[in-house]
């Protein structure tokens, strides 16, 4: 098989100086019987990327949210976050905000994000139409939130939203408007993951037992069924008052063009250099399925504390020769990635959605993914990619997608067709929809709402 020329870009890639990134700032069918990992797979055989008919697009709904907006009485939303978009350690959820924010504020609602301070940067500035204020250090920014609301007098028209990213705001206790909590996802183990164990154990006893009788009555929205029920399972919340509003995807995310696909198999991971991505995790089982495909190579992209420890481990591994941590890399080059990766593989121990996955399913590149709450929903099985339980499994699962590009052919066209059918417009009207109908509700509102079933 002929390897890459020097002037590919994956070469580029995976000959990058360690620590330096390559590019500026940047993200149900009959399961499939998984070949034993011990068996060697087919020999890998490259696939094109899956070419559907366009889809038509959808414009921007302004007019939509504009009407939820003021049939519900909502001019001004403030968003409670711990990161904004600009903090060194932002990764989805981050970006969710973003983009909700801003698709509110181009309908003419005013929204306001206020967020810890990030180091070096701006306390306030203007994104897409929506304010950003930046106050306080990485815990203090808690406390400092619910006294500035507490002290603030509430204004007609006001809604609220709290992000709930593994310690809360209280919200409950200091804000009597309409308001809504997104969470993504329940933290469980991940506290002990990142923090000592002192710091761990209050973590999980806020998260399971101090906050969900104060948060009982809230409005939550998550982004997808599985989190949903691992919300109402875990901690004990009201499954009638968990709204799932799945995220969107890019439009900048489609197939590339004939010959995109790299020449030699190619697994591409994406995400921050946290523990709960458990990218080591991911390099071992790549190393465990490149005994039955001895031509993979690897790109993990992300950036964070964990960088080091993963250069050692892929040093350990003997990986140096074909895992690439390249770091950030721009979007355009994100998006060359997945449309060059044969897979995108997550390992994560934690995800509301998985939004790496389907942002590469949008390019046509099916998924190998952990089975946990989120990339069920992210990856439908067996359809738009694989979903495995533990390292040998999916050691395995790497291996037989690699060697069968009839299976690669057929999830990734499986992995685009569910990717289209995500959009951020559908995710700023579904999350609109819930804040305006607890606006609905607290102010007795005579009618229902009608303007969110404009299509």
């Amino acid at each position: 098989m002929v390897g890459p020329s020097e002037d590919d870009p994956l070469t580029t890639l995976l000959n990058a100086p360690e620590g330096e990134p390559v590019v500026g700032a940047l993200a149900p069918t009959a399961p499939l019987a998984l070949a034993p990992t011990q068996s060697p797979a087919p020999a890998p055989t490259q696939s094109p990327a899956p070419r559907l008919p366009q889809a038509s697009t959808t414009p921007t709904r302004e007019s939509t949210l504009r009407a939820i907006a003021a049939e519900s009485g909502l001019e001004q939303v403030r968003i409670v976050a711990w990161r904004d978009l600009n903090d060194p350690e932002a990764g989805g959820s981050e970006f969710h905000a973003h983009r909700i924010a801003s698709l509110w504020a181009s309908a003419g609602i005013g929204v306001e994000l206020r967020t810890s301070a990030v180091p070096g940067a701006a306390r306030s500035l203007e994104r897409e139409g929506y304010q950003v204020r930046r106050r306080g250090g990485r815990y203090g920014v808690f406390a400092r939130r619910g006294l500035e609301e507490l002290l603030r007098p509430r204004r007609a028209g006001e809604g609220l939203v709290e992000i709930w990213n593994g310690m809360p705001f209280w919200s409950p206790l200091w804000f009597r408007g309409p308001r809504v909590v997104f969470l993504h996802h329940v933290h469980a183990e991940m506290w002990r993951m990142v923090l000592p164990r002192w710091m761990a154990r209050v973590g999980e006893a806020t998260e399971k037992r101090v906050a969900p009788p104060i948060y009982r009555s809230t409005r939550v929205v998550t982004l997808s069924e599985s989190s949903r029920a691992e919300i109402v399972d875990m901690l004990g919340l009201d499954p009638q008052r968990v709204t799932v509003v799945p995220p969107g995807v890019e439009p900048r995310f489609s197939p590339g063009p004939p010959g995109a696909r790299s020449p030699e198999p190619l697994v591409v991971a994406v995400g921050r250099l946290v523990p709960v991505k458990r990218f080591d995790l991911l390099m071992r089982t790549l190393s465990l399925a490149r005994r039955s495909v001895p031509s993979l190579r690897a790109v993990i992209v992300g950036e964070g504390y964990e960088r080091q420890r993963l250069h050692a481990l892929r040093r350990e591994l003997g990986a140096t020769a074909w895992v690439s941590l390249p770091g950030h890399v721009g979007d355009d080059e994100l998006v060359a990635l997945y449309r060059r990766a044969w897979i995108v593989a997550s390992m994560s121990r934690r995800e509301g959605w998985g939004m790496t996955l389907t942002e590469a399913g949008a390019c046509g590149t099916p998924a190998v993914a952990s089975d946990i709450a989120g990339h069920r929903d992210a990856v439908v099985h067996g359809r738009s990619g694989l979903l495995a339980d533990g390292e040998a499994e999916m050691g395995g699962a790497i291996a037989r997608m690699l060697g069968d590009a009839d299976l690669r052919a057929r999830l990734g066209a499986g992995a685009l067709v569910h990717a289209r059918s995500f959009t951020w417009e559908a995710a700023a009207r579904g999350a609109l929809e819930a804040l305006a109908e607890e606006a609905c509700w607290a102010s007795d509102y005579p009618l229902p709402l009608r303007a969110g079933v404009v299509a």
